[in-house]
């Protein structure tokens, strides 16, 4: 039942509802109850206390014993009095009994249902006797058509003896009625809102729900290597956000999927290609095709080969190890212009061929950092060797290091060339990454150098990034901590 999010929404909201308007229900009934009751009591009391008031001053006027000694005048002013009362009271009536309880006088209002018959019940009369006055809820005895709220008080005569009681009472029915009628009035506003919060809810579960739908079926193309699926992107709200980074992140897949695949190629056709010469060279001198006077030629051809295996085979060790974070760092002081001199010197034949224009800036003779120095000659000789590379006949090859503010030193290694393309640049420091599709330049690569130093140097806490201005030249960046 509860297994979409939309049924989760909808039960929610509904209970959430039902229970506010459940407590403004019974607060606000039990509130106007107690206010109403109080009123009531109160406009009971007055009447009373105002009846009370008048018969006795009649009482002692007339000098009467009993209330059956007034004559017809007086009998008529009483009643008339009572009529007064009742209209200035609303829903109140008035009785007047003897001290035996018997009804002589009374006004019964519209509102009130009683039976005029029988006698006020004993205990009220003996509670008026001993008290002198009554209060409480109930019908009397049958009295009343449902409980009333009662006042009593005792009449005496010019001697001051009891010759009767004057009640006041009021229908409680009323509140029942008026609760009965709230209930109504808020049930309805309960419907009402529950069907504005279930459209609500549901065109707002809906927005919601509806790009999650398409991020779900999305996943389960990606779960089959179909990563050229995206998710449109409606709005600017936190669904819209988890959207764009779906597609973001569709976006890296599928960009890794086809470098992978293109890695998978270019690895296939690095180890085919110099294991197919290694073992046709080596056939040949065994096979006496070669002859003697050149098997040092060939097997100089075959030394290359084993070393250009050899590179691609650490490459990966190293992809490896760093991947399943094996290789460990150890950091020590050492002297950064004084790698990058004999990494550049052992380029020394690389840079000749090229006939390259080769800078060495430094800011001081002597710079010391805390890094791995095994490490940093790698990344140093990783972005050298693309340098040379990838540099243009005749063009400059540039090292640079400087120190930066806050005890950062700053290594640049520059080259003259064709750069790397505007949009490429995004993906240089991803793993199986090659710019030179066509393996024009870039034949023994495996587009793992610069994710690998990408990682040596963000493993030391330090950021890596590169600079080019497409078809003039490439710059790339990296910063260490100073000792």
């Amino acid at each position: 039942m509860f297994k979409s999010v939309f049924s989760r929404y909808v039960t929610a909201f509904m209970l959430i509802i039902l229970t506010s308007f459940l407590v403004v229900l019974v607060v606000t009934s039990t509130s106007i109850g107690r206010f109403s009751n109080e009123v009531k009591e109160s406009v009971v009391e007055n009447t009373t206390d105002t009846a009370h008031s008048y018969l006795s001053s009649m009482l002692y006027s007339a000098d009467a014993l009993e209330l059956s000694d007034f004559d017809a005048n007086e009998t008529r002013g009483i009643t008339d009095m009572l009529v007064k009362l009742s209209g200035s009271a609303d829903g109140v009536s008035t009785i007047v009994t003897d001290v035996s309880g018997n009804i002589i006088f009374s006004h019964v209002s519209e509102n009130n249902s009683i039976k005029l018959t029988g006698e006020i019940p004993s205990e009220v009369v003996d509670a008026l006797e001993a008290e002198g006055s009554y209060y409480g809820t109930e019908d009397l005895s049958g009295m009343f058509d449902g409980a009333n709220v009662l006042c009593g008080r005792a009449l005496e005569n010019s001697k001051g003896e009891c010759c009767g009681y004057i009640f006041s009472c009021s229908d409680s029915r009323i509140m029942a009625e008026l609760w009965e009628l709230m209930f109504k009035i808020i049930m309805g506003a309960i419907l009402w809102v529950l069907l504005a919060a279930l459209i609500a809810v549901y065109f707002i579960s809906e927005r919601v729900i509806a790009p999650l739908r398409e991020i779900s079926k999305a996943a389960k193309s990606f779960a089959d290597g179909k990563f050229d699926v995206r998710v449109p992107v409606r709005g600017r709200d936190e669904v819209a956000e988890l959207a764009e980074t779906f597609n973001n992140m569709a976006e890296s897949l599928n960009n890794y999927d086809g470098m992978r695949n293109t890695f998978m190629s270019n690895v296939s056709h690095d180890l085919r290609s110099p294991m197919t010469s290694i073992a046709g060279f080596i056939d040949g001198i065994l096979d006496g095709v070669i002859p003697p006077e050149q098997h040092e030629y060939y097997l100089r051809v075959v030394s290359n080969e084993v070393h250009r295996l050899s590179r691609l085979v650490s490459s990966l060790l190293d992809l490896s190890r760093i991947q399943a974070g094996d290789r460990k760092f150890t950091m020590t002081r050492f002297d950064v212009c004084e790698t990058a001199k004999r990494i550049l010197i052992s380029f020394e034949q690389k840079i000749d061929a090229k006939h390259l224009e080769v800078e060495f800036e430094l800011a001081e003779e002597r710079i010391y950092v805390n890094a791995d120095s095994d490490a940093i000659y790698q990344v140093i000789y990783n972005l050298c060797h693309n340098a040379v590379k990838f540099s243009g006949e005749g063009g400059k090859l540039k090292i640079a290091i400087s120190r930066l503010k806050g005890k950062r030193v700053l290594v640049e290694v520059y080259n003259d060339g064709q750069g790397i393309a505007k949009e490429d640049l995004q993906y240089v420091f991803e793993r199986f990454y090659k710019g030179d599709k066509s393996r024009g330049l870039d034949k023994s690569g495996a587009g793992l150098g610069l994710f690998i130093s990408k990682t040596i140097i963000e493993a030391h806490g330090e950021r890596i990034w590169v600079e080019s201005e497409y078809g003039k030249n490439c710059s790339f960046k990296f910063t260490l901590s100073a000792e």
